[in-house]
């Protein structure tokens, strides 16, 4: 169902309702006056909120007394709001029309927290949240009733949680009045800010309020920003109900078919050592501990920087050559990964010539896998990969701004985008114009340190300014700094995916061991929304194989790319 029509039809029950309340029949109880036009409470402009599909209200315009005493008399329906239903709960419910009670004790019809859960009421799904370069990643229920509580124990020790009006009302009438100085309050537009500023800092928010610069923390193992979620099992949910039901109200605030995850990963270059080991282990070996989470994703990116070739040499790990490709049957990998989308920004597609990419590009189209960043010539490799998933529109887009030149596409042959920044921005524009969520990726200059340099701080950052709500380098065998453009997310480099390089050696003969390890960066899309991205973390075993870090790992890791970053 569009937006607009769910609104038309919103609009005629509330017309129904008020004209129903305006029958002289009905008495004129001594309520307040001025009742709040459905469309237009206190300056909020009213939400469109999703229904399922087929959808239609049915509206009750009488309702007996609440006594449930006898009388033949309809009785006016005066609604009352409690202060702990969510904003975007009450504007559903105020565009039903109804007049509103003065108070609860003058209501015939009460919106509150329910302890049922049923075909009737609404599930409010709350989300754990943190400031983004947030070290911590999950909690338990036991954690938060504790700081609820007022122990100065856990993850978040002497931390007050942040939550706005509502949330507080709606959780101190599930667990009681959280303890003195356990819970600051903050408007709900404020709350981002108040936490960031606080650092370290956790809070409860609905799971609508989310955006990119909250990391949502897992509960009992349970995440609303996951695909797997499992909200029978999740403790952060709360229930609304409508006594009487006089109209219907939304079922939840998240909706698992507006959802979409998008993983995103850095260097793939299926050669050398790593090659090598696919050849003694089987053609799958490198994704074996990685598979699994890669094809929870709804869309998988893969940046291949090498062209498969018949006839491609047998693979030498201690080869000093540049000059890469990969045998057509190393293709198994990435389609067991579950790889949709390509990109072709990496500057090797054209070691082996023009006609290794263009039967390279015939691979991905016959398997119906999308490109970007590249193509078969200049015009085709400016075209982004344009995705509609659960509802949501992404699109792709990407550049080569390293080269070398003879690796930028032309009129004539294939290879991958050069960078024109005054076309990106334009591009860029125009697809958020068309309702198009942006990914801008680079194969930028390749810097073995965490810090970006004023270079890459100027370009990353103009196409956040041009609308991409996540730019990421696909370049950096060594993982980036990242930081946060307004709410676009920009993350300097990801480091290898797959790729053989155990360690790297400086000019100044020091030893590089970062080129180890892996981010692989989980965006995730809600309604046309770009909410929330969560770190995964790897490390390259054998040349060839990334496998979670440890505990101890993903500390240290993320302890130095946060420190890196430009927060």
């Amino acid at each position: 169902m569009g937006s607009k029509d769910l609104l038309s039809r919103l609009f005629a029950l509330s017309c129904i309702l008020f004209l129903a309340a305006c029958n002289p029949l009905w008495g004129s109880p001594a309520l307040n006056n001025e009742t709040p036009s459905p469309l237009a409470v206190s300056g909020i402009s009213t939400p469109t909120p999703f229904q399922p599909e087929g959808y239609v209200p049915q509206p009750t315009v009488t309702v007996m007394p609440i006594s449930g005493e006898s009388t033949q008399t309809p009785v006016t329906p005066y609604l009352w709001i409690s202060p702990a239903v969510p904003d975007y709960l009450r504007q559903f419910a105020l565009v039903s029309g109804l007049p509103l009670a003065a108070d609860d004790a003058s209501a015939t019809v009460r919106l509150d927290v329910s302890s049922l859960s049923d075909s009737k009421s609404a599930t409010w799904i709350y989300a754990l949240v943190a400031p983004f370069p947030t070290t911590t990643d999950s909690v338990s229920l036991t954690d938060i009733q504790n700081a609820w509580a007022g122990a100065d124990a856990g993850p978040f020790a002497g931390r007050p949680l942040w939550m706005d009006e509502p949330t507080l009302a709606a959780f101190s009438a599930l667990w009681g009045a959280p303890a003195d100085g356990s819970v600051h309050v903050a408007a709900a537009d404020q709350l981002v800010d108040s936490a960031w500023a606080g650092r370290p800092a956790w809070g409860i928010i609905p799971f609508e309020k989310l955006e990119s610069r909250w990391k949502v923390l897992s509960v009992d193992g349970q995440s609303p920003v996951h695909n797997d979620f499992n909200a029978a099992a999740y403790p952060l949910k709360i229930s609304f109900s409508l006594q009487p039901a006089v109209f219907p109200l939304l079922p939840t605030n998240r909706d698992s078919d507006k959802l979409t995850v998008v993983a995103m990963t850095g260097v793939t270059a299926l050669v050398r050592a790593t090659a090598d080991r696919m050849e003694r282990h089987g053609v799958l070996y490198p994704g074996e501990e990685i598979r699994a989470v890669l094809r929870t994703a709804d869309i998988t990116h893969i940046s291949n920087e090498v062209p498969f070739m018949a006839g491609c040499p047998t693979p030498d790990p201690f080869t000093d050559s540049l000059q890469f490709c990969s045998d057509p049957r190393y293709i198994a990998l990435l389609e067991d990964v579950g790889t949709d989308v390509v990109e072709l920004t990496g500057n090797h597609l054209l070691d082996y010539g023009p006609e290794a990419a263009l039967t390279t590009l015939d691979m991905y189209d016959q398997r119906g896998w999308l490109y970007f960043g590249g193509g078969r010539n200049l015009q085709d490799s400016l075209q982004p990969a344009l995705v509609v998933d659960h509802g949501n529109k992404l699109a792709f887009v990407g550049c080569n701004y390293a080269g070398p030149p003879s690796d930028w596409a032309t009129d004539a042959i294939p290879g991958s985008t050069p960078c024109d920044f005054d076309q990106l921005s334009a591009e860029i524009g125009d697809l958020r114009s068309a309702g198009y969520l942006p990914i801008m990726t680079f194969q930028y200059n390749e810097y073995y340190q965490p810090e970006p340099t004023d270079y890459e701080q100027r370009d990353f950052r103009r196409m956040a300014d041009a609308g991409a709500v996540v730019v990421s380098g696909s370049q950096a065998h060594v993982p980036a700094a990242m930081e946060f453009d307004g709410t676009s997310f920009i993350h300097y480099g990801l480091g290898n995916l797959f790729f053989d390089q155990m360690s790297h050696l400086m000019p100044d003969g020091s030893v590089i061991y970062d080129t180890r390890n892996v981010f692989v960066d989980w965006h995730v899309f809600y309604d046309g929304r770009y909410i929330s991205t969560e770190l995964l973390t790897y490390i390259i075993e054998d040349y060839a194989r990334p496998r979670p870090m440890t505990g101890p790992e993903r500390l240290e890791f993320l302890q130095k790319i946060f420190a890196a970053g430009d927060w």
